[in-house]
């Protein structure tokens, strides 16, 4: 439970930062440490409250951490899950709210940093979750100690750190926590593998810390794979003004296809505007289609690939019956003479007008 060393890892230049606790043992202590963490540092912790609903003790279990939080000395501010919930998949859903609620406030406060309090068994059962759905490198290296959604980085402190540990920081300090009666359901399928983890370990000797491990270096890998896409995107492509990406052809088809797949994902997520990349499916039916002879353009993830000389064209998909004229792009142009010479797709011209428009 060394903060000091984590944040010497992944250094944070805020002054404030976000936590999300609630009431449960890891995210109390999670928040208590970070508290100690930021007094040092000159710091300040803001923790976040998801009241979802979904239980009748919620709102008595907010508000008890507004206590706790109040005497501890730390900014504290419950959020509202409203409307109706989903009858099949409420996990899911569950999860999706707090989390969109967690960043509308950081956004509308301006806090660039959430702290999130899983830990290492956390991480255990997540890469056994995502083992049962056949998952690939990217799933199975489980949860980033950094990532993102959107402009907020998320930070994992205590993936390293076994539950038990944190159990008994908060009794020295004599903190009493929640327990969620839906941690201990057979409904969810997390709290199935949970349980197994027991047996795992005294059957076969694997244990949580080892599938932590495990997912540690699938991360490492997973890391390499990105920074190998990234540098191709760089080197080979081209982003046109944050309109439409270019690729070279012939370079695209020699590539590794686990690099060819994470360059398509990553472009077509930027270009489309996704928080989430198009299924593993879907691009590897793209990147054999652009590798044919008679490749037609298609869309995906809201964006149009097209083939058109030696090079691959990535841009918006355009709903409607939009067109561009002849003058209006002559007109572009000499406002913006860097294009006038460019031998330019039709629908990429379209929507540079449209953004300067």
């Amino acid at each position: 439970m060394d903060l000091d060393k984590f944040f010497q890892r992944y250094p944070v230049t805020e002054k404030v930062l976000a936590a999300g606790v609630s009431g449960g043992a890891d995210s109390l202590a999670l928040v208590y440490l970070l508290k100690e963490w930021a007094d040092r540092q000159h710091k300040i912790i803001v923790a976040l409250t998801v009241n979802h609903g979904l239980r009748p003790e919620s709102g008595e279990e907010a508000e008890y951490v507004a206590e706790l939080m109040k005497a501890a000395g730390i900014e504290h501010h419950i959020l509202v899950w409203d409307g109706p919930k989903p009858a099949n998949g409420i996990e899911e859903a569950a999860r999706e709210a707090r989390y969109g609620l967690l960043r509308e406030w950081c956004e509308t406060q301006g806090v660039k940093n959430l702290l999130i309090a899983h830990h290492s068994r956390d991480q255990a059962e997540t890469f056994l979750m995502r083992l049962q759905r056949g998952s690939g490198v990217d799933g199975l290296a489980g949860m980033a100690p950094v990532s993102y959604r959107g402009e907020l980085k998320i930070l994992r402190p205590l993936l390293e750190t076994k539950p038990e540990a944190l159990r008994d920081y908060l009794r020295e300090k004599n903190i009493r926590w929640v327990e969620d009666p839906s941690n201990g359901s057979d409904d969810y399928l997390r709290v199935r593998i949970r349980k197994l983890l027991p047996e795992l370990e005294d059957k076969i000797g694997l244990t949580a810390e080892r599938l932590s491990a495990t997912a540690a270096q699938m991360g490492r890998v997973r890391d390499y794979l990105e920074k190998q896409s990234e540098k191709f995107i760089r080197s080979s492509g081209k982003n046109w003004s944050d309109c439409a990406y270019s690729l070279n052809c012939r370079e695209f088809a020699a590539l590794h296809e686990e690099i060819a797949l994470r360059v398509l994902r990553g472009v077509l997520k930027k270009i489309g505007g996704r928080v989430y990349g198009p299924r593993l499916e879907d691009l590897q039916r793209l990147r054999q289609a652009l590798t044919a002879q008679d490749y037609r353009a298609r869309t995906l993830s809201g964006c149009e690939i097209l083939r058109q000389g030696n090079k691959i064209w990535i841009v918006p998909e355009l709903k409607g019956a939009v067109k561009l004229s002849k003058q209006q792009w002559e007109d572009f142009c000499n406002l913006y003479p860097g294009y006038q010479k460019l031998k330019l797709p039709y629908k990429l011209k379209l929507a540079l007008f449209q953004k300067q428009n």
